[in-house]
């Protein structure tokens, strides 16, 4: 198993997220395997029906933030930060920060 976190912590950003998107494809619901749905301005919609603030934190996530990053950067605890993250997989239907970015990068977010 270490030998595993080694490897991915030895992944490239660009390299994790084909590996998170290809691992999505083979596991998560064909909604969320859809492509973005664009609104009128050409703006992405929010996924999964998540929230504005479950987005702003879902975007943080897919740009590699921690929890207390997100949290400074949103003005939040970290508690309020993973119980956003919790809601997020849920309405996803994702597991992981992978699966939640490769949702991200598919809407648009990042």
């Amino acid at each position: 198993m270490a030998a595993a976190w080694a490897a991915g912590a030895a992944l490239s950003p660009a390299r994790a997220v084909t590996e998170a998107l290809a691992a999505l494809d083979a596991i998560a619901p064909a909604a969320v395997r859809a492509p973005a749905v664009r609104s009128g301005a050409g703006r992405p919609r929010r996924p999964g029906g998540l929230t504005v603030r479950e987005t702003e934190v879902l975007r943080l996530v897919a740009e590699g933030r921690t929890d207390r990053q997100i949290a400074a950067a949103l003005v939040l605890s970290e508690t309020t930060v993973g119980r956003h993250l919790t809601h997020i997989y849920t309405k996803l239907g994702v597991s992981s920060r992978a699966a939640a970015t490769a949702v991200a990068l598919r809407a648009g977010l990042v």
